[in-house]
């Protein structure tokens, strides 16, 4: 192997290399372990217990074009998660690459939210199926988690997105959650405007995690502004018009009672729960992530 900012493993003509050496040389190389083992997973098609089982084998070429492949990638800066090709999140193994935003922890509170209002809602009026629709679905990581972990045939969640590319990951997805996708429906649009209007005042739980950065924030992470969608995670000068949009029209599609969960910036709630209150929707509650910063805003009409 050559300097760390261009190398490659060799291994023609040269004596066997296994596993163990090979992930001690990408942990040397990236100094991180626990990102190196992840690439040596993804490369030897092996995870966990398996690859553990696998350390003291030879590798094939293929395998250490594949790990040279991932290491430069890392190298020029690509997040991690787009280099692996899938992260986890929840319960889930998503596929996730440039076409969509990386999954994040904040993002799972917004989902648990999510999840326990929708527990709520059949618990106290058990008429399933109810109509749930992660509006800006990406990756699908919320819509696709509340469908996995509600019970079977209790909901509908429709994942809506305006982009042709997210929707093809959310859809290459929706494997991972076995039976519950022949209840996930995928459709293409701007925010409400992707549902059928039979949906019009009949959802009982809309959750979305919208763009809400502002343009030229001065505090956007470096690697987030150069490789994550750009619209999928700026919205105009102050971060929240795109959230204006979702609860202007969440008041028609939400069936009375139904309720609209966002994720929000770290400064954002008393300006969200503004414009909540602006619409006319009610039992508005904005509630910190584990940092103790604004992260989801909660609705209902």
């Amino acid at each position: 192997m050559t300097d760390d900012s261009d190398f490659e493993f060799i291994l023609d003509d040269g004596p066997i290399v296994t596993w163990r050496e090979l992930l001690a040389e990408t942990a040397a190389v990236l100094g991180d372990r626990n990102h190196a083992r992840w690439m040596c997973e993804v490369a030897s098609g092996c995870d966990g217990v398996e690859f553990v089982a696998e350390l003291d084998e030879p590798v094939a070429t293929a395998m250490v074009v594949h790990l040279d492949a991932m290491i430069a990638r890392r190298q020029t800066g690509e997040p991690l998660q787009y280099v692996l090709g899938r992260w986890q999140f929840r319960r889930l193994d998503l596929m996730i690459d440039q076409r969509v935003l990386i999954p994040r922890p904040e993002t799972e509170w917004v989902c648990e939210a999510a999840l326990h209002l929708a527990q709520s809602m059949l618990a106290d009026a058990p008429s399933p199926p109810l109509q749930i629709v992660d509006l800006g679905t990406g990756s699908g990581a919320i819509g696709l988690s509340l469908a996995a972990e509600l019970p079977l045939g209790s909901a509908t969640v429709w994942l809506s997105d305006i982009s042709p590319d997210a929707l093809a990951v959310a859809s290459a997805n929706l494997a991972g959650i076995g039976r519950g996708a022949q209840h996930v429906r995928v459709t293409l649009g701007p925010w409400f405007d992707a549902l059928p209007a039979h949906l019009r005042g009949t959802l009982d739980l809309v959750v979305a995690n919208p763009p809400y950065i502002a343009e030229n924030d001065p505090d956007i992470d470096d690697e987030v502004a150069q490789w994550e969608p750009h619209g999928a995670l700026f919205a105009g000068d102050d971060g929240l018009a795109d959230i204006r949009i979702i609860a202007a029209d969440a008041v028609h599609w939400l069936r009375p009672g139904g309720a609209l969960v966002l994720e929000i910036g770290a400064d954002q709630g008393a300006g969200v729960s503004e414009v909540l209150h602006g619409v006319g929707l009610a039992g508005i509650e904005i509630r910190p992530d584990l940092a103790g910063r604004d992260r989801i805003a909660i609705a209902h009409r």
